[in-house]
């Protein structure tokens, strides 16, 4: 019988036939696990049943209806000691006296005089009520039992029985019997069920009241979102604003605390309400915590406004309703009515809606207009509604430069008389020249004034859509003044402030828009002499200053508080021209957007009105010369002539198109056909050969880098 060998390390002598031998590895069978101890599976079972879902719900659920019962009692008993005492006179005294309110305090001094006498005039009553009650009872008795005899006795002479005399007296014993037994069924079980109702009572007052931690709340209860506005709500996130006199202020008026506060009204898609502050606090302590406010609300950031109305120490809140400015408005009026038209005198454009969901519509009589905000928030929209609106009346003229130039004001074409398209430093020369031809035109219609006073004249709006592009300007005339800037060199600013100082008395308005606005793209004095401020959101309360002005910032103005990309349209408006509430500097309006294609056809409208119009398209003006030839043309046989006898033979040639031809631009000029100015002893110098090489390859088409 033969044995099988297992070897358990490896051989060390080959096999005789030459193939690997086969190892066969024992391996010892591992140790049993240990098995968990009591205690550690019995603590694990008791803390999976601990901290489940549905052991949490039951908790909440003893623990709120345990709370309301309780609270519910401490509320009745309040409610009673308050009903007997003078506390609640006590209370509003205090409440008014930390609001600062003396008048109110006295007045709820005086009631509680008057509560405290009547109430010792009730007390001394009492002493002589029990000698009272008692003759009473006697006389009531006796005048009972006489009564019920003398019933009898006719009952008697009426059946001729005598007995019928006390039949009336032995019925009223009867039903006093009655009564006394039902009384006796009725009180044990009254007994026992009545504390139980007792508690119900309390339960159903705690529960109606919220008795109970936020912790304990049903899930609903706790988030809050979308929950009305209630005077305790508003006057317990006053409270927990993190403002300690104002915190200890309310503390002191316990439930009276609501006496800060005006009647909630309803305020278009949300309510508003007037908070009367406690002595020791500011208002701008409050508008400084606004999203922390909104929150104690459950409301988000953007759906709460604080404004300064003019009652002294008070602040107006409008809260929203929940999710409401989420919600677009409805259409332009200029989409849906075909039939609308325009009067720049005593019309109104309708630009969108206020907070309280009513129109706003907006004055431009005699109004300069400046339009801010950060890119894409929708500032070329709301500023293009007003001229879409004012194209309506023919009488009005346009010159508009867009110097973004990528068509968002192309439906002006035919309404325009001038229309710039284009964002380089020659549109920005361009439309520096427009606003300065507007100062010629402002001058002559002033010296018209002044020989006829009773003289009019149209309407002229000089537009600058994306105005920083021409603060921002580098290029310097050849008179060295700079075409940006804001200094007083400075063409395109001097323009615009001639415009802003006498340009309303004979109605030649300046409309600028402009972007992410710092005071070298939007100086001072320029914003502050527009009438008509708006601002779409901004980055700061900087540059809601430089927008808006520090009167209507500091009385609640927050274009720095609305929302980048969620809030477009949405423009904070500080004009004497849009309906204001009173005692605000400015008013929160969501524009109507209207898109291309609508605004185009009501362009059309306008074209119809107005019989068409010719538009100059000022792109390049020395298109309509050919710049080479003319230059050719001015060196003459000359073999080369300086840069800057160049530009004056230009200027002389034609000084409308070439008064503002600079060394750069005719530097621009000759690279573009491949060609330079070039030094001749340390001048800078124009040769004929290279304008005649240009103009040859010009005329052969062939490329620039052909004719080096």
């Amino acid at each position: 019988m033969s044995e099988n060998v297992v070897h358990l390390h490896k051989p060390t002598d080959p096999p005789a036939d030459g193939t690997a031998p086969t190892v066969l590895t024992v391996v010892p069978d591992a140790p049993p696990a240990r098995p968990v101890p009591l205690w550690v599976r019995s603590g694990r079972a008791i803390r999976t049943t601990v901290t489940h879902e549905n052991t949490k719900t039951a908790a909440r659920t003893a623990a709120r209806h345990g709370l309301y019962t309780l609270n519910g009692g401490r509320i009745v008993a309040r409610r009673a000691w308050e009903s007997r005492t003078g506390a609640r006179y006590e209370r509003m005294i205090r409440a008014a006296e930390a609001a600062g309110n003396l008048e109110a305090a006295e007045e709820w001094e005086e009631r509680l005089q008057r509560f405290r006498a009547a109430r010792h005039h009730r007390r001394m009553d009492l002493l002589h009520s029990p000698v009272d009650a008692a003759k009473g009872a006697a006389v009531g008795t006796g005048m009972g039992i006489g009564a019920l005899v003398a019933l009898g006795v006719v009952m008697a002479f009426n059946t001729g029985e005598v007995r019928d005399v006390i039949t009336p007296l032995s019925a009223t014993v009867d039903f006093i019997a009655t009564l006394i037994r039902i009384v006796q069924v009725v009180w044990g079980p009254a007994l026992t069920v009545g504390p139980f109702l007792a508690l119900l009572a309390l339960w159903a007052v705690g529960r109606k009241q919220h008795a109970a931690p936020a912790w304990a709340l049903p899930a609903n209860a706790r988030s809050g979102e979308g929950e009305p506005i209630t005077p305790s709500i508003v006057v317990k996130a006053l409270r927990d604003l993190g403002i300690a006199p104002l915190k200890n202020a309310i503390k002191e008026m316990g439930d009276a605390g609501a006496s800060m506060l005006s009647p909630i009204t309803i305020a278009g898609c949300g309510v508003e309400v007037d908070v009367t502050l406690p002595s020791g606090v500011a208002t701008n302590e409050v508008q400084k915590r606004r999203r922390k406010l909104a929150e104690n609300l459950t409301r988000h950031e953007h759906e709460v406004f604080i404004t300064i109305p003019p009652a002294a120490r008070t602040v107006r809140l409008w809260i929203a309703d929940s999710g409401a400015l989420d919600e677009p408005i409805g259409p332009s009026p200029l989409v849906t009515d075909e039939t609308l038209t325009a009067n720049y005198k005593t019309g109104r454009a309708p630009w969108g809606q206020d907070l309280r969901g009513d129109a706003a519509s907006l004055s431009v009589y005699q109004r300069h207009l400046l339009v801010t905000g950060l890119s894409n928030q929708g500032k070329t929209a709301s500023l293009r509604a007003l001229a879409l609106w004012l194209a309506l009346d023919r009488s009005v003229q346009f010159w508009i430069a867009d110097l973004k130039g990528i068509g968002d004001w192309a439906m002006f074409d035919g309404i325009a008389q001038i229309l710039i398209e284009g964002p380089s430093d020659d549109h920005v020369i361009q439309a520096t020249e427009m606003v300065e031809d507007a100062v010629e035109e402002m001058n002559r219609r002033i010296e018209a004034r002044r020989n006829d006073p009773a003289a009019a004249f149209p309407p002229l709006i000089v537009l600058v859509d994306e105005a920083q592009l021409a603060f921002m300007c580098p290029v310097v005339g050849d008179d060295r003044r700079p075409y940006g800037g804001s200094k007083a060199t400075s063409r395109y600013f001097m323009a615009v402030r001639k415009i802003h100082n006498q340009g309303r008395a004979v109605d030649v308005l300046m409309w600028q828009g402009t972007q992410d606005p710092t005071d070298q793209n939007l100086p001072k004095l320029v914003r502050e002499g527009a009438h008509t401020r708006a601002s779409l959101v901004l980055g700061t309360d900087t540059q809601a200053r430089m927008a808006l002005g520090d009167k209507a910032v500091n009385g609640g103005a927050a274009p720095h508080l609305l929302r980048q990309g969620l809030d477009k349209g949405t423009l904070v408006v500080a004009s004497d021209g849009i309906d204001i509430p009173a005692g605000q500097a400015s008013i929160t309006v969501r524009t109507h957007f209207i898109d291309d294609d609508p605004a185009a056809e009501i362009a059309e409208r306008a074209k119809t009105l107005r019989d068409g119009a010719t538009t100059l398209r000022a792109i390049d003006r020395s298109e309509e010369r050919d710049a080479l030839a003319d230059i050719a043309a001015v060196i003459g046989d000359t073999a080369r002539l300086r840069t800057d006898e160049v530009l004056k033979r230009l200027h002389a040639l034609d000084a409308a198109v070439y008064r503002e031809w600079n060394n750069g631009r005719l530097k621009r000029l000759l690279e573009e056909h491949g060609e330079e100015p070039k030094k001749s002893h340390g001048v800078m110098v124009v040769r004929r050969n290279d304008i005649a090489r240009a103009l040859a390859n010009r005329d052969s088409g062939g490329s620039a880098s052909a004719s080096q």
